[in-house]
């Protein structure tokens, strides 16, 4: 519209990261301003001040789990709200400046997310090099690209970092796992999450209620005995002290959806923290099973029927 400036975009920079390439499949990220940024925190703090509308930022990889940087920076500060999730296949290219050959390389640089997912190619074909971990894909290839200073000869990255940064490809696919995806989150400030879909997804911060046992049972009976799946589930330290543990949570379906609603209700009570980080809808468009006894309409015919019998009309 005109009048209305363009909408700020961080992502988790430099150029040419795998993020990058999450924040493009947003369409209006294509008319916005991106702000590249040296790490997830970075990012979401721009996002926490204002400064940009939104951040998309790596949460969860199919081989190495979640990433850690990123679910304790959206869990500490000021809350913030998952919007999109977004998928993007991950192939790796091993790059060099122009004129390198693979015999000439003695050290590689990536993101140690990369590098695991890589482990297998690297003992094989680079059995003597040594490792040194960065921010980013792209920051590796990005230092390689800076000048002859570089502190590593190679860089594992994704192939439009090799491109954006004018380097030679000295082997292709790279990666252990054919097929390996890490999923983006695209993160705003607090807000109406967005209209359920029927094929949703609601992420949250739940502390342990004490720790003794049965205490992990006791959250996990909340979205069990509504019919809720858990699609991750990972325990992060709380900070404050050895054994304090806080679970962060993906679970099919949209708060609005009345087995949510009532799986979170149930959570307050017998957790000393939930935060709540989003409704949205899942990047793979699958809709979530739910048995006839958990529909919006089964929880609706069973609040009538209490309010019946409080008006003594069984």
């Amino acid at each position: 519209m005109p009048g209305v400036p363009p909408a700020r975009y961080a992502y988790l920079g430099p150029e040419g990261t795998f993020t990058e390439a999450a924040l493009r499949q947003v369409p209006a990220a294509g008319r916005g301003d991106l702000v590249a940024c040296a790490g997830v925190d970075v990012a979401l703090d721009l996002v926490r001040a204002g400064e940009v509308d939104a951040a998309m930022v790596p949460i969860e990889n199919s081989v190495e789990g979640g990433v850690s940087s990123t679910l304790d920076a959206l869990t500490a500060g000021d809350p913030l709200m998952v919007v999109r999730e977004v998928l993007v296949p991950v192939t790796f290219v091993l790059a060099a400046r122009p004129g390198t050959r693979l015999a000439d390389v003695r050290a590689v640089s990536t993101h140690p997310h990369a590098q695991a997912q890589c482990r297998r190619w690297l003992s094989a074909a680079l059995p003597a090099a040594r490792y040194l971990p960065a921010v980013s894909t792209a920051a590796a290839a990005a230092g390689l690209a800076a000048g002859g200073d570089a502190d590593h000869d190679a860089a594992l990255c994704a192939p439009i970092a090799a491109e954006r940064y004018r380097l030679d490809v000295l082997a292709e696919h790279v990666e252990d796992n054919a097929g390996a995806v890490t999923r983006f989150v695209l993160v705003g400030r607090p807000a109406p999450p967005p209209a359920p879909t029927g094929a949703d997804k609601t992420t949250l911060l739940v502390h342990l209620p004490q720790d003794r046992a049965g205490a992990l049972l006791e959250l996990l009976e909340q979205f069990a005995a509504r019919g809720i799946n858990l699609s991750r589930i990972e325990s992060r330290p709380r900070g404050d002290a050895l054994g304090q543990y806080a679970f962060s949570i993906d679970c099919e379906g949209h708060v609005d959806d009345a087995r949510v609603a009532e799986a979170l209700t149930g959570l307050h009570r017998v957790s000393p923290l939930v935060r709540f980080l989003g409704s949205y809808p899942r990047a793979d468009q699958v809709r979530a099973e739910v048995t006839p006894a958990t529909t919006d309409e089964a929880f609706s015919r069973a609040r009538a029927w209490l309010q019946r019998l409080r008006e003594g009309r069984p």
